[in-house]
């Protein structure tokens, strides 16, 4: 389905094919949701297709830069002797975890399950609403009264995909042979509001579709809190929105990963060992039935893998001459290859010291993109014009300062620069999070940079801590 065609319009689909099309069907989590105190709010909820978390004095909660943040403000604003650490967790998954196409299970108390329904919009935050501001699109399929299995939380949202048998129970109450179709909403994901987000040029966006198309693979490299990783994930939104639906897998590699994760290898067993299947191998696979859309291979903190161990044989085989050319895998025998509409994007960062240096083969086959920091963008002025906060602007400053001094010692480089990640998502008049940020993560950065140089450390942490004095 191309989604350039539908145009943020409704797509109506059968509801299999709308979840394994669109959303990857093991990708979908299943979430226990209360709809108000005793389901008090569930007959308004289910007329209106929406899902709600009454949290209407946090403001807009997208503007909330992590759950320690959300909880800090619970406190400042209903009661600051409670932890309010469960509700910080709900909240920030209300936002930011729940996907369009997850399954949202509302109940009623400990031991009824009222309604079955599927995520159809991202967050939005409704300031004009008389109640329930922060709110979802949800398409409910059921609504009825069912004995829940067991007892339910008491928590008004849980993400419930990891109880294997629980989900599995539940399934059972709900026929989808009743689900005829399904109501999808599409949320156009443009070019133009990848711009705004990421914070690069708009050559540089197309620089890096241009590198994806000839190339097939890319690394993101920069320095720490540059955005690199938000960067990937946004660029497939954008790139997937305007072409079809495909696929998207994120994985991190580590110094334990291996061939055997990656690709195929033996694993124990209770009655000894079995071949199994790796997630790269199992991605290609889903790309090679799906040959008409693009699939994306995200691999953060790529670097810090073994490299050569790792991909094996596939040195070869991601070369985009090489795509679709077959090789027979080490363990199985099996000839395998990477299909032409895989694509690879990994993150390095370039301020990791304590990595070797890119297997040269691997260089070769990758494509460089440098991400720099974004403090003169003209989305990041925009942003801190908004804010309109003095103290804000005097660190900036500071900070472009700093950068300029990492950027000019020769054991450093630009490499080590601040990111402007650090800054985003800063409420206005924010004095807490600013010295949060400085003391917490800068500080500790270049302590680490100058660790033998205490007086360039203290010069600049007086320097910082006054910027926002």
């Amino acid at each position: 389905i191309s989604r350039r065609s539908v145009n943020s319009s409704y797509i109506k689909l059968p509801y299999k094919e709308a979840i394994m099309g669109i959303f990857n069907l093991e990708d979908v989590h299943y979430w226990i949701y209360s709809p108000g105190n005793n389901a008090v709010n569930w007959d308004d909820y289910y007329e209106r297709g929406i899902m709600a978390i009454e949290r209407n004095e946090l403001g807009d909660l997208s503007a909330y830069s992590s759950k320690e943040e959300m909880r800090r403000q619970m406190q400042k604003a209903i009661d600051p002797t409670r932890s309010f650490t469960h509700s910080a967790l709900e909240t920030w998954q209300f936002v930011h975890e729940i996907e369009i196409g997850d399954v949202i299970i509302a109940k009623k108390g400990k031991h009824t399950i009222i309604g079955r329904g599927i995520v159809t919009s991202r967050y939005r935050y409704d300031k004009d609403a008389a109640s329930c501001k922060n709110i979802r699109s949800v398409k409910w399929t059921h609504r009825g009264e069912w004995e829940h299995p067991g007892e339910a939380v008491t928590k008004p949202l849980t993400d419930i995909t990891m109880y294997g048998g629980y989900v599995a129970d539940i399934k059972k109450i709900f026929s989808e042979d009743d689900i005829t179709d399904i109501i999808l909403q599409r949320e156009e994901y443009t070019p133009e509001d990848f711009l705004s987000e990421a914070y690069i040029t708009r050559q540089q966006y197309s620089d890096i579709l241009d590198l994806l198309n000839i190339k097939r693979n890319i690394i993101l490299q920069g320095a720490p809190g540059v955005g690199k990783t938000y960067i990937a994930k946004k660029l497939v939104q954008s790139i997937l929105d305007k072409e079809s639906a495909g696929g998207t897998e994120f994985i991190q590699f580590h110094q334990s990963y291996s061939y055997e994760d990656f690709i195929e290898g033996y694993r124990p067993t209770e009655s000894g060992f079995e071949l199994r299947k790796g997630v790269f191998y199992n991605f290609c696979k889903k790309a090679e039935a799906d040959a008409s859309r693009p699939y994306f291979f995200i691999i953060d903190e790529i670097n810090r893998g073994n490299l050569s161990k790792i991909f094996g044989e596939l040195f070869m085989l991601i070369e985009s001459d090489k795509r679709g050319q077959q090789m027979r895998l080490l363990y199985s025998d099996e000839l395998f290859s990477v299909p032409e509409n895989v694509y690879i994007i990994g993150m390095m960062n370039t301020a990791d010291r304590s990595l070797a240096m890119l297997d040269y083969a691997l260089r070769r086959r990758f494509a460089f993109v440098t991400i720099n920091p974004a403090f003169d963008s003209d989305g990041f002025i925009k942003y801190q014009k908004s804010l309109a906060n003095a103290k804000f602007n005097r660190l900036i400053d500071c900070v472009k300062e700093l950068n300029a001094a990492i950027a000019n010692d020769d054991a450093l480089g630009e490499g080590f620069c601040i990111g402007h990640s650090y800054f985003c998502n800063i409420q206005p008049d924010s004095q807490p999070d600013l010295s949060f940020i400085v003391e917490y993560e800068i500080l500790p950065l270049i302590s680490e940079y100058w660790f033998d140089d205490r007086p360039t450390v203290n010069k600049w942490a007086d320097r910082l801590r006054g910027a926002i004095r």
